[in-house]
């Protein structure tokens, strides 16, 4: 009897064990979230400054490609949702996320789980407070009056966009996975450092068969347009998303920026060169979708910490009026200094550090995506997927606001355009301090779970 009981005993945990573990395998990429995607079209229907060149002397002068803005909304509402909005613009102003994310509060929206990525796109419209020295010249009153127009009109539209998102909500399943594409080239040094991963995210129905959403990334800036012509164009990004849309029809494209402000497109300029650019995107994902993706099963936790990033050492009013007087200076230099003069007479202070929002999104142990204001450059997502795992890092540059470039401690002492030139035009008293680097990477580490450190897992 006993050896028969005993028997019994371990067929029974045997047929246990094994419908646990046959039940795990038929749940495995079986987990379902609730996921809203929308879009809406921002582009103006009225002349207006484009953002992003100094050689830009006058409004835009027709459309090549309309312009998005676009929204994947991610959990029910009991879980918190999380918001990720793409934005085909330049130069996101340091308060816009703050307006939306205000104007969302009644749909219980936290920081925490709102981003918004801006494509970078130097072919779309300037905004209030965008880099507002970039023509090196005051604008007129009818010129600001169309800024101010589109700024309102674009805040509405991302909040009519968010909430689209969340009404389309139904269940869904997440596949991500990384492919590459090779039109970045490091604008600063022949064969330097580029990221060329193409992380994706695919958003399908319930049944896993019909793609609904599909989320790219990759590290080049969107400048494959040059100034002329002086025309409304999503970039190579615009295109990239374009194409997918018409290679997966009812499915919606979005494009984020990884770190990729010492990168250019290779070759350019010109929309052919941008329709190449976003070709390629388009096919490498395509590809990649063929294939087998990673289904994403853990729940989404959203973390943020606002940090401050001091700036180098002050000018004087006195090295600013030099600057100003000085004619052999570029007139761009001498128009931002002669701003400064002009606040430091009225009495008041300049900037002295600037506010960071560092933002970490993570599905479980599965995925983790890293949101980075400003114009990081490529030594942030290479160090970062040094000391974090790779193959489950996703890095998102020009999240939330690009308040600046961001340069990292080679290109700080480098020095040049990325290193502090162009803080001349983003209305900026000076360079940011030597410990940039450190001090964001340092809060990356605050956020991010520590089972995805490469120390852990070695």
């Amino acid at each position: 009897m006993k050896s028969n009981l005993f028997t019994d005993v371990r067929l029974l945990m045997l047929f246990a064990f094994t419908t646990i573990f046959a039940t795990s395998q038929i749940a495995r990429g079986e987990r379902l979230y609730q996921v809203g995607i929308a879009k809406i079209n921002v582009t103006p229907e009225y002349p207006i400054r484009l953002n992003g060149y100094l050689a830009r002397n006058g409004e835009s002068d027709g459309v090549i490609q309309p312009i998005f803005a676009k929204a994947i909304a991610i959990g029910s509402d009991q879980e918190s949702p999380a918001i990720l909005v793409t934005l085909d613009n330049c130069i996101l102003p340091d308060y816009f996320r703050d307006e939306v994310l205000q104007r969302l509060a009644k749909k219980k929206i936290t920081s925490d789980k709102f981003a918004i990525c801006v494509s970078h796109t130097h072919s779309a419209p300037k905004l209030r407070g965008a880099a507002d020295n970039i023509f090196g010249v005051d604008l007129s009153l009818e010129e600001l009056g169309r800024i101010d127009r589109y700024t309102k009109e674009l805040l509405d539209n991302v909040e009519k966009v968010a909430l689209a998102a969340l009404k389309d909500r139904k269940s869904s399943k997440l596949f991500w996975g990384k492919t590459s594409a090779s039109f970045a080239a490091n604008r600063r040094t022949k064969g330097g450092p580029v990221d060329h991963d193409l992380p994706v995210l695919k958003i399908t129905d319930k049944s896993g068969k019909k793609i609904r959403g599909i989320l790219v990334n990759y590290a080049c800036h969107c400048t494959t347009m040059g100034a002329e012509p002086n025309q409304i164009s999503g970039d190579w990004a615009g295109y990239a998303q374009e194409f997918l849309e018409r290679d997966y029809p009812g499915a919606i494209a979005l494009t984020a920026i990884g770190c990729g402000a010492d990168s250019n497109p290779a070759p350019r300029s010109g929309v052919e060169f941008a329709k190449q650019h976003g070709e390629s995107i388009a096919s490498a994902v395509a590809k990649l979708l063929e294939g087998k993706l990673t289904p994403l099963e853990g729940k989404l936790e959203g973390h943020s910490k606002l940090i401050s990033l001091p700036f180098d050492k002050l000018p004087t009013r006195e090295e600013y009026a030099s600057k100003v007087a000085n004619t052999n200076l570029h007139f761009a230099i001498r128009y931002a200094a002669q701003k400064n003069v002009e606040r430091l007479d009225r009495g008041e202070k300049l900037q002295t550090e600037l506010p960071y929002l560092v933002q970490a999104w993570n599905f479980g142990t599965e995925l983790a995506l890293i949101f980075l204001p400003g114009e990081v450059v490529v030594d942030y997502s290479l160090r970062l997927k040094r000391e974090f795992d790779p193959a489950r890092l996703w890095v998102n540059g020009y999240a939330n606001a690009v308040p600046c470039y961001i340069p990292s401690k080679r290109i700080w002492i480098k020095g040049g355009y990325e290193g502090g030139g162009a803080m001349i035009y983003y209305d900026r008293p000076t360079r940011l301090s030597e410990n940039t680097e450190e001090l964001i990477i340092k809060a990356v580490h605050d956020l991010m779970p520590k089972s995805f450190l490469i120390e852990v897992e070695n």
